[in-house]
């Protein structure tokens, strides 16, 4: 049965040789009997006659005998960590659970025409059980998560359980997405990026454009904090707006400074997910 046309797929790729034992799409420095040339070695150390090198064994000052090594391309494992507290259920232009939902569905759907295994692990105050997804290779596991990730409840008060996700990941080094809101105090977001500094890992901030201001230049709003759920009355008026404004654009420059320090690059989602800019985000 082929795969449903709305499933954007998308292309990402890693900074380092591949380092898993099943073959796949990526580079690697493993194996023997791939096609990208590695390197000379004596045969005694590669025993395959079958790549012999005579131009390279009559230049060996010893006498060698020397064949070519090739590298074999390998899979890795593909995990996206989730922020899944109350404010990833803000709907602007588009709920930010539904874009979180569509980037599942392609991300897995793609990590399967590439020959990886996926996986996805979901936190708010604990890593929820109820979405936990092992690494699988399995080829509808993906669009059976984003459905039940658009019909899940989102009330979680805090995504403290994101510096616990590493817990879940596998000890082979994988691409890991961090996609949050990253509404939460940056020293958490420093704890949580140190713990999976192990791995490749591409801090993914979900924004919508109207979750910092509001349409009204000036009246009486009540205003609601999604994770706490505590409301407010403000009286909203030009010299707030800028106020508010300017504290998005402080908030923006902090978490770009943090990804700074730990040599990540962040991929900024504002409003709609495309798969396209994920693609440029890995070949620009």
């Amino acid at each position: 049965m082929t795969q449903a046309p709305t499933v954007q797929e998308l292309h990402y790729r890693i900074g380092v040789p591949a380092l898993g034992h099943f073959p796949g799409h990526h580079r690697s420095a493993r194996g023997d009997s791939g096609f990208e040339f590695r390197r000379h070695a004596a045969l005694l150390d590669a025993p395959d006659p079958r790549r012999l090198d005579l131009h390279a064994s009559l230049r060996d000052p010893f006498g060698n005998w020397i064949v070519r090594v090739y590298s074999q391309r390998k899979a890795i494992p593909v995990v996206m960590v989730a922020d899944l507290s109350a404010s990833m259920g803000f709907a602007g232009t588009r709920r930010k659970l539904d874009v979180l939902a569509d980037f599942v569905d392609s991300l897995a759907w793609s990590a399967w025409r590439t020959g990886d295994s996926f996986g996805f692990v979901g936190c708010d105050s604990t890593v929820r059980e109820d979405v936990l997804l092992p690494l699988t290779r399995s080829r509808g596991m993906g669009s059976a998560l984003a459905r039940t990730l658009r019909a899940l409840h989102l009330g979680g008060r805090s995504a403290h359980a994101l510096s616990m996700a590493h817990r879940y990941l596998n000890r082979q080094r994988s691409l890991v997405f961090l996609v949050s809101d990253f509404h939460l105090p940056l020293p958490d977001v420093e704890a949580t990026l140190a713990s999976m500094a192990h791995h490749d890992l591409v801090p993914v901030v979900l924004w919508d454009p109207l979750e910092f201001g509001l349409s009204a230049r000036r009246g009486l709003v009540q205003v609601t904090d999604p994770e706490s759920g505590a409301t407010r009355l403000l009286w909203w008026r030009p010299a707030l707006r800028d106020k508010w404004l300017a504290a998005q654009q402080q908030r923006r420059d902090a978490l770009l400074r943090i990804f700074q320090v730990n040599q990540l690059k962040p991929l900024f989602i504002e409003g709609r997910f495309d798969a396209d800019a994920v693609t440029r985000h890995f070949h620009s």
